[in-house]
């Protein structure tokens, strides 16, 4: 059975998991937390940074290259579509989230609203949570909601493309925040509709029985 190293508050974790559920393959996780990671772990990843997956004799860090070789070993049900178009939109809506929105929503609201004051006894800087919510975040949720056109990011079923975008949308949650259905209805719609898959719905039950209510 393969083995999935990393929590899986984590969203890039979460992907993989998500991931995983929806092709029915059944794994271990093994909770490795991101900081002061062992030279063990580097092992399997040599940034340090959590997923990492470890299938037998292969070993591979980086969410999307988990998913992408899951694929390949699991192709069905399909998660990278095979039109060449709806391929390359699926992987630039999987991109947006894990450079664009994970920039701001990890650092800027779930690091300062969860991280540093349950697990880090820092305290959080208000101010640069107000920034990203106010001002850095409404930009990208309103290109999101001008490229919502259905059920899903791309095409007619579920893609790495609306996995990598919903996994974003846990951690905001987890963090206090939301999408304002009245300013974005399209984005709350779907987010809330993503959240509800078993493959979501199970991780966001286990993590709030493991994260604290942000302030």
């Amino acid at each position: 059975m393969p083995t999935l190293y990393g929590v899986s508050a984590s969203p890039f974790v979460r992907k993989v998991r998500v991931a995983l559920a929806e092709k029915g393959i059944a794994y271990d996780l093994d909770p490795v937390l991101p900081f002061n990671v062992s030279a063990e772990f580097r092992k399997l990843s040599p940034l340090g940074k959590v997923p990492a997956y470890r299938d037998g004799d292969v070993v591979l860090a980086d969410s999307s290259v988990i998913c992408a070789y899951i694929e390949r070993l699991h192709p069905k049900p399909q998660l990278f579509p095979l039109d060449p178009h709806e391929y390359a939109r699926a992987l630039w809506f999987e991109e947006y989230a894990d450079s664009g929105l994970v920039a701001v929503i990890g650092p800027k609201i779930f690091l300062q609203k969860i991280v540093r004051p349950y697990f880090l006894n820092q305290p959080t800087e208000p101010e640069v949570v107000k920034k990203a919510v106010e001002e850095e975040l409404p930009p990208m949720f309103d290109y999101l909601e001008s490229e919502i056109r259905g059920e899903f990011i791309v095409g007619k079923q579920l893609s790495i493309g609306d996995i990598g975008l919903a996994t974003q949308f846990v951690n905001l949650k987890e963090a206090g925040f939301g999408v304002d259905a009245a300013r974005w209805p399209k984005l709350s719609k779907y987010v809330e509709a993503m959240h509800a898959r078993p493959s979501f719905a199970a991780c966001i039950e286990e993590e709030k029985q493991l994260l604290p209510q942000p302030n």
